[in-house]
C-alpha cells in the first residue's frame, strides 16, 4: 500500500518538478527525459540481470510492434504533460488523468469489443457532458486533457496487450525513442540552443535526474501492483490528479471560473459512479466465485 501511495504521490508532484527545468523548452525536456530514462532503465536491467528478459521481448515481433506503438503514445503523453505544467495548464493536466479511467473503459469497448454495464454507460455519459461544459468554459475543447487521457489510455492498452513487465517494457520503449531524442539534442547543441551545460551544473543535474524521476515511481507502482488488490490500486490512482489539481489552484494560482467548477464536478460525479459500480461488481464476482467453489 505504501509503495502504491508513494508512486501516485510522486506522479502527483510532477508539476513542481518540470518547471525547475526551465529555461529548457518542453521538447528539449522531453528529449532529456527519454535519454536519461534510457540510461537509468539499462542500469536497472544490468543490476537486476534482466538482459535476457529484454532480449526475449525484442525477439518477439508482435510484442516489439506493440511496444513501438506504446513508445509513440507515451511520447505524446510526456510531451503534452510537460507542455501543460510549464505553460500554466496544471489544472487541465489533472483533468486528463481524472478522465483517463473512463477513457480506458471507452477504448475497451471500441478496440476490445468489451460490453459495458448500465452504470458504466451512465458514467461515460456524465463525463461526455462534463467535456462539453468545459469546452464552453475554455472556449475550445480541453485538448491537453483529452490528449493526455487518450494517449495514456492507448498506452495502457498496448502495454496490456504486450503483457511485458514494467522494467522490460520501458527499457525497450526508451530504446526505440532514444535515436530521435539524441538526434534532437545533437541538433540543439550544434546550433547553440541547448541549455544542457550552458545554464550551470545545477540545471544539468536536474535534466539528468529526469531518468530517476521517471523510473522510481514506476518501480514503486510495479511493486505495489503485484501486492495490492486491483480495486485498491484503482482507488489509489486518483491521488495523482487530486494532488495536481490542488497544486494548480493553490501553488500555481490558476483560475477556476464557475463553468470550470461545474465541469470538474460532473467529472468527479462520473468517477464516483464509476468507482462505486466497479467495487460492487468486484464484490459480486468474489461472492459468486466463493459460492461456486463452496457448491463444488
Amino acid at each position: 500500500m505504501l509503495l502504491g501511495v508513494a508512486a501516485y504521490v510522486m506522479w502527483g508532484a510532477f508539476p513542481l518538478y518540470f518547471p525547475l527545468l526551465e529555461p529548457a523548452g518542453a521538447i528539449e525536456v522531453l528529449a532529456h527525459r527519454v535519454l536519461w530514462s534510457l540510461i537509468t532503465m539499462w542500469l536497472i536491467v544490468a543490476i537486476g540481470r534482466r538482459t535476457a528478459a529484454v532480449r526475449a521481448v525484442v525477439a518477439d515481433r508482435r510484442t516489439r510492434l506493440l511496444l513501438l506503438g506504446a513508445a509513440v503514445t507515451i511520447t505524446s503523453n510526456w510531451g503534452t504533460y510537460i507542455y501543460g505544467v510549464t505553460h500554466d495548464h496544471v489544472v487541465e493536466t489533472a483533468l486528463g488523468y481524472f478522465i483517463n479511467p473512463l477513457v480506458t473503459v471507452l477504448l475497451g469497448v471500441i478496440v476490445l469489443r468489451e460490453r459495458l454495464r448500465l452504470l458504466q454507460w451512465a458514467a461515460l455519459g456524465i463525463a461526455a457532458v462534463a467535456v462539453l461544459v468545459l469546452a464552453v468554459d475554455y472556449g475550445h475543447p480541453p485538448w491537453i486533457a483529452l490528449v493526455l487521457a487518450f494517449s495514456f489510455g492507448t498506452y495502457g492498452l498496448a502495454k496490456k496487450s504486450a503483457g511485458v513487465g514494467a522494467i522490460e517494457s520501458l527499457t525497450v520503449e526508451t530504446s526505440f525513442l532514444a535515436p530521435l531524442a539524441i538526434g534532437y539534442l545533437a541538433v540543439l547543441a550544434a546550433g547553440g540552443s541547448s541549455t544542457f551545460g550552458t545554464e550551470g551544473t545545477g540545471h544539468a543535474l536536474l535534466l539528468a535526474s529526469a531518468g530517476v524521476v521517471t523510473a522510481v515511481p514506476l518501480m514503486c507502482f510495479g511493486a505495489a501492483a503485484t501486492r495490492v488488490p486491483l480495486v485498491t490500486l484503482g482507488l489509489l490512482q486518483y491521488l495523482a490528479p487530486i494532488l495536481q489539481f490542488l497544486l494548480g489552484i493553490t501553488w500555481f494560482h490558476e483560475t477556476m471560473p464557475t463553468g470550470r467548477w461545474i465541469g470538474f464536478a460532473l467529472v468527479w460525479a462520473a468517477l464516483v459512479l464509476f468507482t462505486v459500480e466497479a467495487v460492487r461488481h468486484q464484490r459480486r464476482s468474489v461472492e459468486l466465485g466463493v459460492g461456486a467453489s463452496t457448491a463444488a
